[in-house]
């Protein structure tokens, strides 16, 4: 007989009257556990860690109980010992690799979403925490102005909108040798998001003016650089006159508004100038002594796994509750992650409106889903229920435990609201934790509680993290990742020890020692992404798309006077798996999420330094997908980009890394590549928190690639003309007949060798008869390819791109297989793009950082834009746009949206 496993090592009850047990460890199938009752039951299937298992006799029709509160409706009768799973989760479980694991076939319970009404007849206001009596202090810097005190003294490049964001990261990569030499000084960072870029009035104006303004006036900050170009939604102007008329402390913090008119170069030289005016007062600030009441901490979840309820939120809220107890004030978020967990937050509130209006955040938030077509039902990703969060109730459960249960809820605010009077805070705001964060920032959050059961890395750039894992063993395997350790409470530590020795580590964090995110140094920005709909009245139209089915548009018979200058043109080519030709050996780190970005950049920084024989550059993506998203629709885009880039021709080797907790992760792609027939062996696969944190996964970024066969030797080359070449082209902007005709021209042409051209849905082009009728003719345009979708023939593709911001339609058409972008620049350069050219002319009204102006003659122009892309191909001159200002983004489409 096996041995029997006592209750206490098998699993754990968040609360007594629960009749599912978490399990603490991976149960095999035949595992004998003794119930804390005294009876033994044999599992008869595995029971992976942090999922469930009935410790009572349930019938059909009972309640599964977490935490004393439903998540689950038993569908039959089930067993103690029973593996308690819904259909979703055995989906989730089906993708995954697991080995000698034993799943039941068949779900045993429905998802149950407990509805909550608030009963006003019997509502009995909280007291206020009790004060402590002993008030301890921290160093910090005090800030004039009313700015409060600072946990950190940074200065800030802040990029105003998407436009500037290469940009602000660009200044602030040159100004890191000054940061260096001045020790007062926390760092010199930058403020790179994707808001406000586009050319039309974003829905989300308010919660980016509130964010961006906060940031500014952060008590962290000891001065900022606010950066456009004068010709966003969102300027620098609106930003100030934002500021100025709700009372934010602007003259209190050292700042200048900088608009680049006149050029990369004169942008880059004019911003150092004015942060080296900075440094000497900046870095000459010391801390003092503070108030904790000066500390507003924010706590977030991300990577949360079934003991996030159990020890990591826990923890974090007893640490607010000591923080509120010396006065300070302690900010939680994530509105849809309280949905299902509502009558445990609202058992302590300041009144009744405070109650309410928590109430009225949930609704609005669930309608902005409906508008989309989703419910919080789809908040939970892939790694949450791998995790053991089998729905948006349980996930909740354990989410709303952020508030400790002596603390009442004080204030109820909108996203990045600034904060005002000490006490406990709910900040209406998306469950996507990055885009959470900033809001908190720009409410004036100064430190972070962050937990995380699979160990997420993530920190913000000038606040400083705190991390804390739910179980030891997490902890132990991200050790140079992680701050705190909560699992020591499922080993057997008291919760009053912990918070006794972790408050210290709090203060102390606050007073300028350096968390382990600060030690790794990175950090990402994600804002409240915007959303499209703000209605259901076009869903069912948006649901009825038919999708591209990848025959090209035919091209109108006529002239082709480029044929005879390009009629030998020959391109240096490789040869792609699948046939098609590359221009380029690029070595490629495709992160799959937000967090997994900034490791993917130091891999590729590593792999650039030791120069791959078979790619002479390797490249990552920095973008901000990949969590905290709902819709069927983004994750069909994000699986079919991330394929169009691993196939790219250019692309010699590629891996995927995973930070661990995506909607996205590995095993789904893995998933998607073997239905589409394309070898595993192909691509090399990282996770930042399955291998052991971010040195971890770096040096197994670098192994692999050492020995990848597409880069070990320079590839075979042939010659090929402009059959080879596919390419992409976008406007912005009003462009004139002659432009247009221009274009018209070289598509004509490439097309006619028998390449492909590929162009947005919106491109202005397309409302542009001069280019219509000589490509098209009398023929309507119509979407051929999907965003990111790999063309399969060759020819003209119009890609469903369903946005109009640049950098999110360069990164569909790369996705798709072109080569180069050819584009038409408004009124500013945009950014180029890291895996493929984009080059660009202007009709005149820009001369700075392209590279061409129209001269008025369709057809010269023509041949001096095909030129000019033959020349880049060949590598004779380098597109103005990739001179260290590049993006890349993955749109949301217009159905995605934050959950």
């Amino acid at each position: 007989m096996s041995d029997v496993l006592p209750f206490a090592a098998a699993a754990r009850l968040p609360a007594s009257g629960d009749n599912t047990a978490i399990a603490i460890r991976r149960l095999d199938a035949g595992t004998r556990v003794r119930l804390e009752d005294a009876t033994e039951v044999v599992l008869p299937h595995t029971v992976l860690e942090g999922h469930r298992f009935a410790i009572r006799t349930l019938a059909a029709g009972d309640a599964l109980l977490s935490w004393g509160m439903p998540f689950g409706t038993a569908l039959r009768p089930i067993a103690p010992g029973e593996y308690v799973t819904n259909q979703s989760m055995l989906d989730a479980l089906a993708i995954r690799r697991v080995e000698g694991a034993v799943f039941p076939a068949t779900a045993n319970f429905a998802d149950r979403l407990e509805p909550f009404t608030l009963n006003e007849a019997t509502f009995q206001p909280a007291p206020p925490v009790e004060p402590a009596a002993s008030p301890r202090t921290f160093q910090g810097y005090r800030r004039p102005g009313g700015r409060g005190v600072g946990t950190r003294n940074v200065i800030v490049v802040l990029g105003t909108t998407s436009r500037t964001a290469a940009f602000a990261r660009r200044l602030t990569a040159r100004l890191q040798p000054l940061a260096r030499v001045h020790p007062g000084l926390d760092g010199i960072v930058a403020i790179a998001h994707t808001e406000g870029g586009g050319p039309g009035e974003p829905n989300n104006v308010l919660e980016v003016l509130r964010a961006l303004a906060g940031f500014m006036v952060h008590p962290n900050v000891a001065a900022v650089l606010a950066v456009d170009f004068g010709v966003e939604p969102i300027t620098n102007a609106r930003l100030r006159e934002f500021m100025t008329q709700r009372g934010y402390a602007l003259d209190a913090v050292p700042h200048a508004f900088l608009s680049l008119r006149h050029g990369l170069a004169a942008g880059l030289a004019e911003g150092e100038r004015i942060v080296r005016d900075w440094l000497p007062a900046a870095a000459a600030l010391r801390r003092t002594p503070e108030p904790i009441s000066a500390l507003r901490v924010a706590l977030q979840c991300g990577g949360s796994d079934a003991f996030s309820g159990v020890s990591g939120n826990p923890l974090a809220a007893a640490l607010v509750h000591e923080v509120i107890r010396h006065g300070g004030s302690g900010v939680m978020t994530e509105t849809d992650e309280v949905i299902g967990g509502e009558a445990y937050l609202l058992r302590r509130v300041r009144d009744l409106a405070t109650a309410k209006a928590v109430l009225g955040c949930i609704e609005r938030f669930r309608e902005r889903l409906r508008w989309h077509g989703i419910t919080p039902e789809s908040n939970p990703s892939a790694g949450n229920r791998f995790r053991g969060l089998y729905n948006i109730a349980i996930k909740s459960l354990g989410a709303v435990h952020k508030k400790d249960p002596r603390v009442r809820l004080d204030y109820v605010t909108e996203y990045a609201e600034p904060l005002g009077a000490p006490g406990f805070y709910f900040m209406n705001g998306p469950g996507n934790d990055l885009e959470g964060i900033a809001g908190q920032v720009g409410a004036g959050c100064n430190l972070f509680l962050f937990v995380t059961g699979n160990g997420s890395v993530t920190n913000f750039p000038f606040v400083p993290t705190l991390k804390v894992t739910t179980t030891t063993r997490r902890h132990q395997l991200l050790s140079r990742e992680m701050d705190i350790n909560a699992g020591r409470y499922l080993d057997g530590e008291t919760m009053a020890a912990l918070t006794d020795e972790y408050f210290t580590l709090l203060l102390d964090t606050a007073g300028g020692r350096r968390t382990q995110g600060e030690h790794a140094g990175h950090a990402q920005v994600s804002l409240w992404r915007n959303w499209r709909q703000t209605d259901t009245s076009q869903l069912a139209t948006l649901r009825a798309r038919t999708a591209p089915t990848g025959e090209p548009l035919p091209l109108a018979p006529g002239d082709d006077p480029l044929a005879a200058v390009f009629a030998t043109t020959r391109l240096e080519v490789t040869t792609a798996p699948d046939g098609r030709h590359g221009t380029e050996r690029v070595a490629l780190i495709l992160p799959t999420s937000l967090c997994a970005t900034q490791i993917a950049r130091l891999a590729a920084e590593r792999l650039n330094n030791a120069a791959l024989p078979g790619a002479p550059r390797s490249v990552a993506f920095l973008h901000t997908e990949g969590c905290g998203f709902g819709g069927e629709t983004m994750y069909q885009l994000l699986q079919r980009t991330y394929r169009g880039y691993l196939t790219h021709p250019n692309v010699a080797a590629a891996l995927l890394l995973e930070h661990g907790c995506e909607k996205v992760p590995n095993d789904i792609m893995r998933r998607q590549l073997e239905q589409a027939g394309i070898p595993l062996d192909r691509y090399g696969w990282a996770s930042v928190q399955l291998d052991g944190g971010i040195d971890r996964a770096v040096e197994r970024i670098a192994q692999w690639f050492a020995a990848a066969p597409g880069v070990a030797a320079p590839a075979a080359t042939t010659q090929a003309g402009l059959e080879a070449l596919a390419l992409g082209l976008v406007t912005e902007g009003t462009l004139t007949a002659v432009a247009a005709e221009a274009f018209a021209w070289v598509t004509r042409r490439i097309l006619q060798a028998g390449g492909s051209v590929l162009l947005p849905e919106g491109d202005p082009l397309l409302a542009q008869p001069a280019f219509t009728q000589r490509v098209l003719g009398s023929a309507t345009p119509r979407a051929t390819l999907a965003f990111g979708q790999p063309i399969s023939r060759p020819g003209l593709h119009v890609v469903a791109t369903e946005t109009d911001h640049w950098v999110e339609n360069v990164t569909g058409l790369a996705g798709c297989g072109a080569h180069a972008v050819l584009g038409l620049a408004g009124i500013t350069a945009q950014p180029g793009h890291p895996l493929v050219p984009v080059i660009q002319f202007a009709q005149g009204q820009v001369t700075a950082d392209v590279d061409g102006v129209l001269g008025g003659s369709g057809i010269a122009d023509a041949t001096a834009m095909l030129d000019r892309v033959i020349a880049t191909l060949r590598g004779r001159v380098t597109a103005a746009a990739t001179q260290g200002v590049e993006d890349f983004q993955l749109t949301r489409g217009l159905l995605g949206v934050s959950t």
